[in-house]
């Protein structure tokens, strides 16, 4: 049951316990997905994103810690919801549905436990937009509001019935493939041209990160990318747009010296050890295996019934193992990263900078992987960038140099710039 929103009197929402004034200016919350801090750095020491250059002199730039695991529907559905994952019931891209013991893809709306921001703006009269690069977070995050959504990945599909609009490649371009950094391109494109032509002035532009698992942050075509960006970046705010922009997740190189993938197959080992019924779960896995194979620094394990009086034992094993930097048991767990309790499995494994956590080898068609292999999910990649167009209030000054969560991106683009 989605928790309800209301609007305030004094022109502002109230979403999952949290007020957001809706200022007269219009704004736009990005989400760069898989944006590493690093990413920014060279762009902008390479003088090739002048408009975020600008705004970190002029507004804000900080770093903000995302939720856990480091993945992608988890964060999206934080920032929309400006709350943690025991929230919002999203511990994953995948999970072992406890209901029935089936291995789902949460890219539904029925496992959202909270309401949305962009449903709430919505109902409060604001001509709301959410463009998402990846179609699976379409319906997802969509839920409860009326106005415009759509993804790049299936831009040219968009009608008035489904989408809220029609006829995009008319207005923004033709759909780019999903696997390219024009997809995330697309997504900001559209914005633009949605402000422009007064169809949105509430928006939530979520990115995809093709580029991020292809390309490490020194590479041309990781800076030509975030040019591009940038630009359009720097167009909203010629608009007079208040942007906030976040990522979801960071994103790190996973491989050996030898650029093999450097990948610990942890169903492998507990079985081997141990013998059958361990199920691994890996969050990660979505329908995009040429970003990452389904290979994350996160895992998810499910304990056969006969070991749950050894889960200390299983627990100490999995210790010993070289990469493996976290093990948790559900409590632990649940409390620590701020989990939905009924959605966690019995021991939460995370890894490395420069490792994954895999099922067994044959769960994971590596021949896909077009590049070496870059993921996420852990620690190591929950450290994210924050911006904010304009200068800061003191309040949210003050806020900045203390714990900023991704998720708090809604709130300091609507409550902590200075009026």
């Amino acid at each position: 049951m989605l928790e309800q929103s209301k609007t305030c009197a004094t022109g502002s929402i109230e979403v999952n316990g949290r007020e957001y004034r809706l200022p007269a200016s219009p704004i736009a919350v990005i989400c760069i997905d898989g944006c590493a801090d690093e990413y920014i750095d060279v762009g902008i020491s390479m003088g090739r994103m002048p408009h975020l250059a600008r705004v970190a002199r002029e507004g804000f730039r900080g770093m903000a810690r995302g939720a856990l695991p480091s993945f992608t529907n988890v964060n999206n559905a934080s920032i929309v919801t400006g709350a943690a994952p025991c929230v919002h019931g999203l511990p994953g891209n995948f999970f072992l549905n406890p209901e029935n013991g089936e291995e789902v893809m949460m890219n539904s709306s029925k496992y959202l436990r909270a309401g949305t921001i962009l449903a709430a703006a919505s109902l409060a009269g604001r001509k709301v937009a959410f463009v998402t690069a990846k179609n699976k977070l379409l319906e997802l995050l969509s839920i409860g509001m009326s106005g415009i959504s759509f993804s790049s990945e299936k831009a040219g599909e968009a009608t008035i019935e489904k989408n809220g609009i029609a006829n995009v490649e008319e207005l923004v371009g033709k759909t780019p493939p999903i696997y390219s950094g024009d997809a995330s391109v697309y997504v900001l494109k559209s914005g633009v041209s949605l402000v422009a032509a007064g169809l949105a002035d509430f928006l939530y532009l979520s990115l995809t990160d093709f580029m991020q698992h292809t390309y490490a942050p020194d590479a041309e075509e990781s800076i030509r990318f975030y040019e591009e960006l940038d630009a359009e970046i720097g167009k909203l705010i010629a608009m007079g747009v208040i942007v906030g922009a976040t990522a979801d997740h960071g994103m790190n190189g996973k491989t050996h010296e030898d650029g093999s993938p450097h990948v610990i197959y942890l169903e492998t080992f507990l079985t081997e050890k141990f013998g059958d019924g361990f199920s691994v779960i890996l969050p990660i896995t979505d329908p995009y295996v040429k970003h990452h194979g389904a290979l994350g620094s996160f895992g998810v394990v499910h304990l056969p019934e006969k070991y749950e009086d050894r889960k200390e034992e299983v627990m100490q094993a999995i210790w010993s193992l070289d990469g493996v930097t976290e093990v948790l048991p559900r409590s632990i767990a649940v409390s620590k990263l701020e989990l939905p309790a009924d959605r966690t499995g019995d021991i939460i494994v995370m890894s490395g900078r420069n490792v994954v956590l895999g099922r067994t080898p044959g769960h994971h068609d590596l021949s896909q992987l077009e590049a070496p292999l870059r993921s996420h999910g852990g620690r190591y990649e929950e450290m994210v960038p924050f911006f904010v167009s304009r200068p800061l209030n003191e309040k949210y000054r003050q806020r900045s140099m203390g714990d900023i969560r991704n998720f708090d991106i809604f709130d300091f683009t609507l409550n902590g710039v200075q009026n």
